[in-house]
């Protein structure tokens, strides 16, 4: 790593375009013995893991959760936050063989990374207890061996909101138990995939108390601005009732951050040489020095784009097999085969997309190059955060495109070192939202209260269950309101579901289609990726190229009824790009101000975005060879 810093700071070439450079200190941990309250089983866990003592946050975050308050932790990168709920987990399984936890994580990929730890954590232990992941790709066998036996499972928001909380009566052992519900990485529920959590997570409150359980949500996440505030909204408790755990007693290793601008192309249009060229010549350096990386590209495409020529330019040094890819579209097995190359060592280099900026263990890497700004300060140093986590010096390099943000940062570098983390918002009194939730909720439970009396003018005042965000009377207009629809019947005072369908399954967390396309090679029918509905329409329209570990493949035949697409491996000069045409539309203005020059608007309205066609860019070059 010297040998590259000294080459930043020496050649004049790379020196010019280095806008800023930051370099941030170590700090010592700050160390307390384990709180008393832990006990045998815990401690035991802790010295096979050669643990003495804990980090200060982690002691505070386990005292908090063993006196029975709902817990937030919002501290670095790599500062030991799992083990603030792993530990007051482990107590609850020792104290109470009935105890059950469940841990929900934001994506599949990262609930099968922590499986592993956690069944290490319960064997030193000295626990029998298995833990399994419960998701899409589970076998019908084990899923009926986690309800059966599992005191603790690990899970994502989709398989919880569409797969175990209508069926919570065959989970009912499970859920008589549940003593704490864990949800990792906070920061990532925000906007309209956030307010689908906190109905998620009230939905699973309300399903705890069904069975008799009222069980505490220990949080983490990344720094963001109002950690206390998001997770007592997504916990659906007041903020006296959360303990925020924000000062971290973990050690931090030296850190440099260069902000690097590339040469100008065109003064008058402010054009710059490709950001993904430049990040791919420094990440093509630290290769060289056998410096472990990772790279952030932009989108999928620019992904492969950039493993294809760094493989050209640095392959020789450990072998194509130690630069890899890391997407979405990756099939699993894909994907947790470079988990465990990069836990073990066996790869040097990792191109991804924000797919590994969540907390996935991806061992020791010592430097990170961002190929443009990944849109806020806090995906920023969550990206940043991924090196140096054995504690030695690492270093960051963010390469700047020609966008005017991009460029703004390089211009004012302490609108990003200076600046605080952005808070996350969400909505979850949005209509929209929390109809469809509500459907889900009668579904799975009926409710109780009272009715509005003989009178419609004057109806009586509802008393009885709320649903999340609305009041008694709210609660009871909405369910009338279904109701009126036929799908929902009104007996007793009780508010059953009648409908035909089943509505979890209609109601996509994550405002996507839930069917994903599935990619196969023609040549010997085998499924090489798949891809999610809205991006298969730019990059598995027929003629595409599409790129697939730095290999391309051509789209012979898009079928839409069966959700596949045909391709075949071939070997051109460029790849394609899809042209879009977009409209914003208002359908209706809910009220305007003068703002600026112009004026700002709240209101709704309609995006539509098509396809029109193609472009054919050259490799290397990235010359236009023509359009389709």
């Amino acid at each position: 790593m010297d040998a590259v810093l000294a080459a930043f700071q020496e050649q004049g070439k790379l020196r010019r375009c280095i806008a800023a450079e930051r370099r941030f200190g170590e700090a010592e941990a700050v160390l307390r013995p384990p709180p008393p309250a832990l006990g045998a089983g815990a401690r035991q866990a802790l010295a096979a893991l050669g643990i003495s003592e804990l980090y200060s946050h982690q002691v505070e975050a386990i005292e908090a959760a063993l006196a029975g308050r709902h817990v937030v932790i919002a501290t670095p990168t790599a500062s030991g936050k799992s083990l603030c709920f792993h530990l007051p987990v482990l107590e609850a399984l020792a104290r109470n063989p009935a105890a059950t936890a469940l841990y929900v994580y934001p994506t599949k990929a990262l609930s099968r990374d922590q499986e592993h730890s956690l069944l290490g954590l319960l064997g030193n232990a000295g626990l029998a207890s298995p833990a399994m992941v419960v998701d899409g790709d589970t076998p019908g066998d084990a899923r009926r061996a986690a309800r059966e036996r599992c005191r603790v499972v690990l899970t994502n928001p989709d398989m919880l909101h569409a797969g175990i909380l209508p069926s919570h009566a065959r989970w009912a052992s499970f859920f008589q138990g549940l003593e704490y519900v864990i949800v990792d990485e906070l920061h990532t529920y925000r906007g309209v995939f956030g307010s689908h959590m906190a109905h998620v997570l009230a939905r699973l409150r309300r399903i705890a108390r069904f069975h008799g359980r009222d069980p505490q949500i220990l949080g983490a996440t990344a720094t963001i601005g109002n950690p206390l505030a998001h997770a007592a909204r997504l916990y659906g408790v007041p903020e006296d009732a959360v303990t925020l755990v924000d000062r971290s007693g973990a050690p931090r290793a030296a850190r440099e951050v260069y902000i690097y601008n590339p040469p100008v192309v065109n003064e008058e249009l402010g054009v710059r040489e490709s950001s993904l060229k430049h990040a791919v010549s420094i990440a093509a350096e630290l290769v060289r020095a056998r410096v472990p990386t990772i790279v952030f590209g932009p989108s999928r495409n620019s992904v492969e784009v950039m493993l294809k020529y760094l493989r050209a330019r640095a392959g020789d040094v450990a072998g194509a097999g130690a630069i890899m890819g890391y997407r979405g579209g990756y099939l699993p097995e894909t994907r947790r085969r470079v988990e465990a190359g990069l836990r073990n060592g066996e790869i040097l280099c990792v191109v991804a997309t924000n797919a590994l900026e969540l907390g996935i263990d991806i061992g020791d890497l010592d430097a990170v190059v961002c190929a443009g700004y990944p849109g806020s300060v806090a995906a920023t140093w969550q990206r940043f955060g991924r090196a140096g986590r054995r504690g030695t010096r690492s270093i960051a390099v963010l390469v700047c495109s020609s966008s005017a943000l991009d460029q703004y940062l390089a211009r004012d570098p302490d609108a990003l070192f200076a600046a605080s983390p952005e808070e996350a918002r969400i909505d979850p009194t949005n209509v929209e939202v929390s109809i469809q939730h509500l459907k889900c909720a009668v579904f799975e439970a009926p409710f109780q209260l009272t009715a509005a009396g003989p009178l419609p003018a004057r109806p009586a005042p509802a008393v009885g269950e709320n649903h999340f965000g609305l009041d008694a009377n709210a609660t009871r207009d909405a369910l009338e309101y279904l109701a009126g629809h036929g799908l929902v019947h009104a007996s007793a005072g009780r508010y059953h579901w009648v409908g035909e369908a089943f509505p979890a399954s209609s109601v996509s967390l994550r405002n996507i289609g839930w069917d994903n396309f599935v990619i196969i090679d023609v040549e010997n029918g085998r499924s090489i990726a798949e891809l999610d509905y809205r991006a298969t329409h730019t990059m598995l329209h027929e003629q595409a190229i599409y790129q697939h570990d730095a290999e391309q493949y051509q789209v012979e035949r898009l079928d839409f009824e069966n959700h596949k697409a045909f391709v075949r491996k071939v070997e051109p000069d460029y790849f394609t790009t899809a042209l879009t045409y977009r409209t914003v539309s208002v359908i209706e203005e809910a009220s305007t101000r003068p703002f600026g020059a112009g004026h700002i608007g709240l209101g709704d309205v309609k995006v539509l975005e098509r396809v029109t066609g193609y472009k054919k860019i050259k490799f290397f070059t990235h010359e236009n060879a023509g359009y389709g």
